[in-house]
């Protein structure tokens, strides 16, 4: 079957889907800062328009900044755990170990 050639670690090159979802994760952390920040902002604006205040939006804008960057750099690094071509990846290196211990 054709498919085959294409599913995940079928070999040491990443195919052509494997890069697709590669670029996906890093587009998605271009786009999570911008939208957590404006989520943030929106829902500080709605509770200062039913309550009356003006800090609210503020203190709702940085938490949205807060947790955007929180998500980034947690996608940052899950993206850079995948192991280049040729090389083995953490895990594997630690599972080649306890095997050889034993």
């Amino acid at each position: 079957m054709p498919e085959d050639k294409t599913r995940a670690g079928s070999g040491s090159e990443p195919s052509g889907l494997q890069s697709l979802v590669q670029a996906e994760k890093l587009i998605q952390i271009a786009i999570l800062l911008p939208c957590a920040t404006l989520i943030g902002w929106g829902i500080g604006w709605w509770i200062d328009s039913r309550l009356h205040t003006h800090w609210v939006g503020i203190a709702g804008l940085v938490f949205g900044m807060i947790s955007g960057m929180v998500s980034v750099i947690r996608l940052a690094m899950a993206a850079g755990d995948h192991p280049r071509r040729g090389q083995k990846s953490p895990k594997q290196k630690s599972q080649e170990q306890k095997s050889e211990e034993q």
